[in-house]
């Protein structure tokens, strides 16, 4: 089994980064791999909405000049992913949300490809905005009819400076149980 995280954050190894590798750390504990891919200076732009991927039904996007179908390939061959987005402005930063829209539009327009695998979002946050930024990632797993674990708390890690966020004790403890949860969860929907 695998899962793979898309770290959404402009910093590769901040925050956001360290609250994955917490679940990850749960995940590998269970013979789980593990793949980060960071968004951060990959290009990657919005869908233009020209539904070529409705017509190709080839399971990548038309547009093809960015990091876009190499992320989409990482969660076909993924039987969990992970969404991880530091909080902006009360949302997502735009490098996820490009990459939630056009791997959305993909799965939606090749049968729900994305179908019943696990999902979890993981949100690092200063102070205020990330249970709006935890819904937005959620959204993309209830509409691509993917399974999602809870976890002790919602998602979330504390932290404005890079490392901050281990001194959030709950919010640690929160992806620790994530991990175990997805584990269990990714281990019954394999059947072992």
């Amino acid at each position: 089994m695998k899962v793979v995280a898309f770290n959404g954050s402009a910093r590769r190894d901040g925050n956001t980064a360290i609250l994955i590798r917490q679940v990850f750390t749960e995940l590998e504990n269970n013979g789980i791999e593990t793949d980060m891919v960071q968004l951060a200076r990959k290009d990657i732009r919005g869908c233009i909405v020209c539904y070529k991927c409705f017509a190709n039904q080839d399971r990548r996007c038309s547009v093809k000049n960015d990091a876009v179908n190499e992320c989409i390939e990482k969660m076909l061959e993924a039987d969990g992913i992970i969404l991880a987005s530091p909080t902006y402005f009360a949302d997502v930063t735009t490098e996820m949300k490009a990459l939630i829209d056009r791997s959305g539009m993909v799965a939606k327009a090749n049968g729900d490809m994305l179908r019943r695998k696990v999902g979890a979002a993981v949100v690092a946050v200063r102070r205020g905005g990330a249970i709006h930024t935890f819904d937005t990632l959620n959204h993309f797993f209830f509409i691509s009819q993917m399974i999602v674990p809870g976890s002790s708390y919602w998602n979330v890690g504390m932290g404005m400076e890079p490392g901050e966020v281990e001194k959030d004790q709950e919010g640690m403890t929160t992806m620790k149980v994530l991990g175990e949860n997805m584990a269990w969860l990714l281990k019954k929907v394999a059947g072992t």
